[in-house]
């Protein structure tokens, strides 16, 4: 890749002077305007890679996110380098960081780049359809039963979109792993991210008829501890989540002891659930289909802890792209029918999920 960075500022003082007419203006042809506006848009383009170099801490994690040589980013960041006469990161064996100067000008090379995406994808996504890839990581359950039996809508409307669908229920670190949005449930506490709300999830206390057979039902949320409760756990510290109940103003919670089963994913808490193994508090989208079948049973209906936010999470620092912004936007028409805020949400989703 040949990068004319270095030549451009002569090339640029020479149309200034045409554009004002100290100079004769030449004629316009292909040649002469490939030479004023090519280092342009070489310098744009290693401006970019500076910063996917910076966002990912290597000269490989950026190559691949740019899809490029590893050697051509290395060498767009050089030339950038003596473009400004001034190091703008440090290499080491193992990572990249940033100089003083490279974080000062990854700040301000973050905002001119959201306004030149801004500008194109207003100008490029009003006169054609989005195309590209799009890479969008999401939770197990919410991709086994919600997005994926919607995805064919999707391919329907936006054929040239390639969707990259990671699904996972670790973090995920959106910069570096190249991840254009995540969806994401739970309070918000990244202020580096820009977040879309897309619905609330509302949870339901059940258990099955064959683990309630012969037992007193729970009138109120005390009478839990005399149960078997099937739990949740956090992967990462392996403690126990609490059950939480909300009645009006009432509000209690209980952090069942040992013994029972404690799963960390919400598909295994329902399976869970329909064996027998006890009570537990799952996902309404989840657990209603089951309702209706007879398979578990709702229990303390009047008791219910705050909902669930559902979130669409995109870096801060990047204007969304005309796929992103279309994903959004069908995104929010599917989980609305699971929106705990709407009665849509007491009908089967998907019955055989």
């Amino acid at each position: 890749m040949n990068v004319r960075i270095s030549s451009y500022g002569a090339d640029l003082s020479t149309f200034r002077k045409n554009l004002h007419g100290s100079a004769p203006r030449p004629s316009v042809d292909v040649d002469y305007l490939h030479l004023l506006v090519g280092p342009l848009l070489d310098q744009i383009l290693a401006i970019r890679t500076f910063v996917r170099v910076a966002e990912a801490g290597s000269f490989a994690k950026a190559a691949d996110m740019l899809n490029l040589p590893r050697s051509s980013v290395s060498k767009l960041v050089q030339d950038l380098e003596a473009h400004l006469g001034t190091k703008l990161v440090e290499r080491t064996t193992r990572s990249v960081t940033m100089t003083t100067e490279g974080v000062a000008y990854h700040e301000r090379a973050l905002k001119l780049l959201a306004d030149l995406d801004d500008m194109d994808g207003t100008i490029a996504g009003s006169r054609s359809t989005p195309k590209g890839k799009l890479r969008v990581d999401i939770g197990s359950v919410l991709a086994n039963q919600i997005l994926i039996p919607a995805l064919s809508d999707f391919q329907r409307h936006y054929p040239e979109i390639d969707l990259m669908l990671g699904v996972s229920d670790r973090p995920a670190d959106l910069v570096s792993e190249g991840i254009d949005c995540v969806i994401r449930g739970g309070a918000l506490g990244d202020s580096s991210m820009k977040a879309r709300k897309l619905c609330e999830l509302d949870y339901v206390i059940c258990a099955s008829p064959t683990y309630l057979a012969g037992l007193q039902l729970p009138e109120r949320p005390d009478d839990i501890e005399k149960h078997r409760i099937v739990s949740y756990f956090s992967a990462s510290s392996g403690k126990r989540f609490s059950l939480r109940f909300q009645r009006g103003e009432e509000r209690s919670e209980y952090l069942p002891a040992s013994g029972g089963v404690s799963v960390n994913e919400s598909t295994a808490h329902l399976n869970a659930l329909l064996s027998g193994l006890g009570i537990g508090q799952s996902f309404g989208f989840l657990a209603r289909p089951h309702f209706k079948s007879g398979a578990l049973v709702e229990l303390l209906p009047d008791w219910k802890p705050d909902n669930h936010p559902l979130h669409l999470v995109y870096p801060a620092d990047r204007f969304p792209n005309p796929r992103l912004r279309a994903f959004t936007e069908w995104a929010a028409k599917v989980f609305e029918a699971v929106d705990a805020r709407r009665d849509v949400t007491k009908t089967t989703i998907h019955p055989d999920g």
